[in-house]
């Protein structure tokens, strides 16, 4: 499965892409999650946090990786959705959503950190509605669901 449109293309990952996306877990994560030691994040991290998911690129242009979204299928899980500082705010995020199963009519959920507000505003504007909490090594999270259309 690819997607494309003017900006991006959205693609399956491959091997060669997962030293660029482990980096892109490790980066994004130190500068969102700012109430965390850094030192608990790892560039070991990604493979063992990915396991048995779907793994979605979000290329530009260029065919520079902006971004990713993982997903654990068995629950329309989105178990992750990082995007580059440079590309935030460009329509790198919204173009990985889009391009999943049935976007938007499949019901998917997600969890966000309560702390990471941007990132829950994010997921608003777009359908997703809190539907529970629980609390995470990184800190409390919102339980959010896609209502569809």
């Amino acid at each position: 499965m690819t997607s494309k449109s003017d900006l991006w293309t959205i693609r399956p990952a491959c091997e060669r892409d997962m030293d660029v996306l482990a980096d892109i877990y490790l980066r994004v994560r130190r500068l969102t999650f700012l109430w965390v030691d850094p030192g608990e994040f790892h560039a070991t991290d990604f493979v063992i946090h990915t396991q048995g998911e779907r793994i979605f690129v979000c290329e530009d242009r260029n065919a520079t990786i902006a971004g990713f979204l993982t997903l654990w299928e068995p629950d329309d899980f989105i178990h992750m959705l990082y995007i580059l500082p440079e590309f935030q705010g460009c329509g790198a995020g919204k173009a990985l959503l889009a391009a999943l199963p049935e976007w938007p009519k499949r019901r998917y959920r997600l969890k966000c950190l309560v702390k990471n507000t941007r990132a829950i505003a994010f997921y608003r504007t777009l359908g997703f509605r809190i539907i529970g909490d629980g609390s995470s090594p990184e800190g409390d999270y919102k339980d959010m669901r896609l209502s569809g259309e």
